[in-house]
């Protein structure tokens, strides 16, 4: 067999990965543009056949008729707080923060009203539950000071408001149970 020249050889070999190559690329263009399997079977979803739960949330509208309502029970009694409005998950709907409210009112409005809505229960309640059980309070982003309210319809919690800033808890649970109560309206 005669010996293959240098020049011969690279040129072989570049041409035998090229061909490589082009056979690789096909197969893989081939596969990508093989539509996908369609899926065995499509569940159902409707509350018939419990695959879904349909809850109750309080629209942007009534949380903030909530916390403008809150915001004024204080006012009349000339507190300067905030309020917080947060949904059945504890994300927050509206916050308000009253004219001259202290800095802390406004993240300690939202504590509350996190802390209500998750044990459905008003904070002051809450509070007195640490005797018992101290840890709680280690749970991150609740508050267990008076001040904040459960908002319930048939018992469930669907929100949660906090109010912070008056020199004691029981005004401020005061004014979020005048935002509950201004829901009934």
């Amino acid at each position: 067999m005669k010996k293959l020249s240098l020049r011969t050889r690279v040129l072989t070999g570049a041409v035998a990965v090229a061909a490589l190559g082009a056979g690789t690329f096909g197969a893989m263009s081939a596969n990508a543009s093989t539509p996908a399997a369609a899926p065995a079977a499509a569940v159902k979803a409707d509350a018939a056949n419990d695959n879904l739960q349909q809850t109750t949330h309080l629209t942007v509208s009534a949380a903030t008729k909530a916390a403008r309502a809150t915001l004024d029970a204080a006012e009349k009694e000339n507190q300067r707080v905030s309020v917080a409005v947060v949904d059945r998950n504890g994300n927050t709907v509206v916050t308000l923060r009253g004219d001259g409210a202290g800095p802390q009112s406004y993240d300690a409005a939202q504590k509350k009203a996190f802390t209500a809505v998750s044990w459905n229960a008003p904070t002051s309640e809450l509070a007195k539950r640490l005797t018992d059980a101290p840890t709680l309070k280690d749970i991150p982003g609740t508050l267990f000071l008076a001040g904040g309210a459960p908002v319930q319809v048939g018992g469930a919690p669907i929100a949660g408001i906090g109010v912070a800033g008056a020199p004691s808890g029981d005004l401020d649970e005061k004014f979020a149970q005048a935002g509950v109560a201004s829901l009934a309206r």
